[in-house]
């Protein structure tokens, strides 16, 4: 286990910084308690870059707990002649909490993207009823064609929902008689609408 007072006896008082690299040193070899005594060092300053950069507690406990675990594995990468361990760790904590705001305001953006796209998909009420209106119109127009007992067989079947015998029923006519009249006017129907056989 690595002390506060891990100097010889009679030497200066560390710095520290110097303190906080000696432990990074320990960490990479896989001191545990190094890393506690790291932890308890940093977790305050990291949580507090954290929150500064992404504004969210809840995020910033998130993000301090992802880089104390980068601190843990990546700690032989630290170079004490490239800066003290402490600018080390919170840089390592900036970075973080940068990519996480950044992987946020992009998941944010895909989400804009994505409802601006339905949004953007353009549907014209208007001219569907004009288009509706028009189709109604020509098929009354067509129905005008019709005889009386073709329209009134049609009418019952295909608007009143009644099967054929039911219409058959209703209009005191043989089945066949009906079947036929429907067929029939149904044809002409057709014709008359210009639809493709």
């Amino acid at each position: 286990m690595v002390t506060l007072r891990s100097v010889p006896a009679g030497g200066p008082e560390p710095e520290p910084g110097d303190r906080l690299g000696r432990l990074l040193d320990h960490c990479a070899r896989g001191d545990t308690a190094a890393f506690e005594q790291v932890y308890d060092a940093m977790a305050g300053p990291v949580l507090g870059i954290a929150t500064t950069v992404v504004r969210n507690r809840a995020v910033a406990e998130e993000v301090a707990q992802e880089v104390l675990i980068e601190v843990w594995r990546t700690a032989s990468r630290y170079q004490p002649e490239r800066g003290s361990a402490r600018g080390w760790i919170l840089t390592i904590a900036h970075r973080r909490a940068v990519d996480r705001v950044r992987s946020e305001q992009a998941g944010t953006d895909r989400e804009d993207r994505v409802a601006r796209r339905d949004d953007e998909r353009p549907y014209d009420h208007v001219a569907d009823e004009v288009e509706a209106n028009v189709e109604r119109e020509q098929v009354r127009r067509c129905l005008d064609t019709l005889t009386d007992l073709q329209r009134e067989s049609i009418a019952l079947a295909y608007y009143d929902g009644y099967t054929y015998r039911e219409v058959a029923q209703l209009l005191h006519a043989p089945l066949g008689t009906v079947k036929t009249r429907l067929r029939d006017g149904l044809v002409r129907l057709r014709d008359c609408m210009g639809v493709a056989r």
